[in-house]
């Protein structure tokens, strides 16, 4: 594993998109140094504007993954696309070891006071061995990456034989006029309030295109069922706002 303060800043090479005035965002076809970049500049400010975006909600489906996982005492787990390691966190809560890995060396910075190991990890090609952890989730980064496909391949490699997944992911609202309303606050409402609160506003109109883009809840299976995972199910929260899905290696 690599210490996060060995590693140079990631997202040199390529600028990412920029809004005037507003900061960096990548495109949707999610270059890696766009997307390091983008939440780099996102990393200041970027738990209390998930909290205000969601109105609060954060928290609940933070504690709902770990649910999902269903961890022990003497579980190690691999937290993908931790961000700040909230997430890591609350996962920790359970008694298991928990690694947090992230591109955005900005995020694991902006998370350094939060007692867990930290790792700057390429989600398309982690540095770790084939059958290391008992358990693995990302939250909302499975979205950013620009070969997902790819992303579940390896997260499958780093398991153990049997060992579960959860990918928590924003999704398709369930009912029809929550669903109207819905895109309506994505597209229009969020980034105006990202601009009140957040660091990068951009980065948040990157957000709401992303979500628009992404499958529904069955279409996230079928993929998760494609890189070979097995038990595939998922549980909606918030109206099917976001989607927690699970499987077994």
């Amino acid at each position: 594993m690599t210490p996060t303060s060995d590693v140079p800043d990631a997202g040199s090479e390529r600028p990412a998109h920029s809004v005037p005035g507003a900061g960096s965002r990548a495109s949707l076809d999610k270059q890696p140094e766009e997307v390091a970049s983008m939440f780099d500049g996102v990393a200041r400010r970027y738990d209390i504007t998930n909290t205000v975006l969601s109105f609060g909600q954060d928290r609940l489906w933070r504690k709902e993954t770990r649910k999902a996982l269903k961890l022990r005492p003497k579980d190690v787990v691999l937290d993908l696309a931790a961000g700040t390691a909230v997430s890591s966190v609350e996962l920790a809560s359970s008694g298991a070891t928990v690694v947090a890995a992230d591109f955005s060396l900005g995020m694991l910075r902006a998370g350094a006071d939060r007692a867990v190991p930290k790792v700057a990890a390429d989600a398309l090609h982690l540095p770790f061995a084939d059958d290391s952890f008992d358990a693995a989730t990302i939250s909302f980064g499975l979205r950013n990456l620009n070969d997902v496909p790819l992303g579940l391949s390896e997260l499958r490699r780093v398991l153990k034989l049997g060992g579960r997944l959860a990918v928590c992911e924003f999704s398709t609202p369930t009912l029809g006029p929550f669903r109207t309303v819905y895109m309506e606050y994505l597209m229009k409402a969020l980034p105006s309030v990202a601009t009140a609160v957040s660091s990068n506003p951009a980065a948040y109109v990157y957000l709401a295109e992303s979500i628009r883009a992404w499958p529904d809840q069955e279409g996230l299976a079928d993929q998760i069922r494609a890189a070979g995972f097995s038990d595939v199910a998922y549980k909606n929260l918030t109206g099917g706002i976001v989607a927690v899905h699970t499987g077994r290696a």
